[in-house]
């Protein structure tokens, strides 16, 4: 394959989850000679981990909403005001980009989109602009299916006419809320005068197929993979992990980049650790201040970040939030874990894991220290557990990650595609779901 002249850009949810896997492949795409850049709101390019990918900021609107107040909202989805909040900021969001990212791609020279499918926004821009995109998934796939559940429930699979009419139920309450969303789209559909949607000319997916529900109606040319990473250097955290053993296995404990502030839930999980004669390795994302790293039981490691691909290599299981990044370089690591789904898609992550015997979920809301350490004991007493993660992490291990995923799309820019390779039982192409919890 010769190499790639185009110019992406780059557009998804301005959060560390999805920046941080498709800023990987990104880089894979700049190795190739490509120039890659990221599209979004000022203050985007704080996050980022590639240095071979480019940030271009929108240009700034009266009323527009902070990068910092966006995530904030994010932090708190909690209760009827506080997702109907989350869902306005998201809208306002896509607006912005709608609005602004048309002439910043224009200004940089883009010619091609890579549209991830949090972010709406992405195909609408392309079709616009008259460009082609790229569909990348970078987390659960989000495309409706009578018999797989919306992705943020934790529903479990049920493909029978009782489990479609429920799901059913959950696509037309899905599709309610995030009404607010859709007229953004809509109204910028209708003043841009564009017909029928276009589809990408591949979807590529950090989503390992075995951990997904069974699918019978995927887009054409839609192929699952493996998580999109690039190994930090050791560094001196990783040392400093090393030299801390004193014998206590290790558990790996996070909340995400969003969740990381949960004070009282980081303490039941350091504890419960401590209790059953393990010690845990918690990252809370820059969530807690110093003093309050302190006030952790059980003598924990703590960071703001962990290097967490080498670290969970060194652990016996995790503790979790459900976080798909996480929780799929947990699977890769071939741990078992809990999981304690809070918001956005973690619930239907969690219900994955627990489906393939990867790990147990307990609800956050009334979690204890007994319950969560006889979870821990339960997954570490069962090699079941362990077993069920190994598996998947050895598919995963032959996936190819993000390179795999780079070849595919430039096979399929570059029109040898069907020369190459064939999509995962490409079948009629599904309405998307819009994704406004990230």
């Amino acid at each position: 394959m010769t190499s790639d002249p185009r110019h992406y850009a780059i557009i998804t949810s301005p959060v560390p989850g999805h920046l941080n896997p498709v800023q990987v492949l990104g880089a894979e795409l700049a190795a190739a000679g490509a120039r890659v850049t990221v599209v979004h709101v000022a203050g985007t390019e704080r996050f980022g981990t590639e240095p071979a990918v480019a940030f271009a900021a929108l240009p700034e609107r009266a009323g527009q909403m902070s990068l910092d107040t966006y995530l904030a909202t994010l932090g708190s989805p909690r209760g009827p005001i506080g997702l109907s909040r989350m869902i306005r900021a998201t809208a306002g969001m896509a607006d912005a980009l709608l609005a602004g990212a048309p002439e910043v791609i224009a200004r940089i020279g883009a010619d091609t989109i890579i549209a991830d499918a949090v972010e709406p926004a992405g195909p609408l821009i392309a079709q616009a602009m008259g460009l082609r995109h790229v569909g990348v998934v970078t987390g659960l796939p989000m495309f409706a299916e009578a018999d797989v559940p919306p992705p943020f429930l934790g529903w479990p699979y049920r493909p029978d006419e009782a489990g479609r009419r429920r799901n059913r139920g959950g696509y037309a309450v899905s599709q309610a809320l995030l009404r607010p969303i859709e007229r953004v789209l809509q109204a910028r559909r209708e003043a841009w005068r564009l017909g029928p949607a276009r589809d990408a000319v591949v979807h590529v997916a950090q989503c390992p197929a075995a951990l997904d529900y069974p699918r019978t109606r995927l887009p054409d040319r839609f192929h699952y993979g493996s998580p999109w990473r690039h190994d930090p250097p050791a560094g001196p955290d990783l040392h400093a992990l090393d030299e801390a053993g004193d014998g206590r296995p290790l558990i790996f404990c996070s909340l995400g980049t969003l969740q990381g502030a949960r004070l009282k839930l980081l303490a039941t999980m350091a504890q419960a650790c401590a209790d059953i004669g393990a010690r845990a390795v918690i990252a809370h994302c820059g969530g807690l201040r110093p003093d309050q790293e302190g006030e952790l039981p059980g003598d924990p490691l703590v960071r703001a970040f962990w290097p967490q691909t080498a670290v969970m290599r060194r652990c016996v299981a995790a503790v979790l939030h459900g976080g798909f990044n996480s929780t799929i370089d947990a699977l890769a690591a071939g741990l078992p874990m809990v999981l304690l789904p809070i918001a956005f898609e973690q619930p239907g992550t969690a219900a994955r894991v627990a489906r393939i015997g990867a790990g147990r979920v307990l609800s956050p809301r009334w979690l204890s220290v007994p319950a969560l350490a006889e979870a821990l004991s339960a997954i570490l007493s069962d090699p079941g557990y362990r077993a069920a993660s190994q598996r998947l992490a050895r598919d995963m291990a032959a996936g190819g990650g993000a390179r795999s995923a780079a070849r595919l799309i430039r096979a399929a820019l570059d029109g040898d595609y069907d020369a190459r390779t064939e999509p995962v039982e490409p079948t009629a192409r599904q309405p998307l779901i819009l994704d406004a919890a990230r």
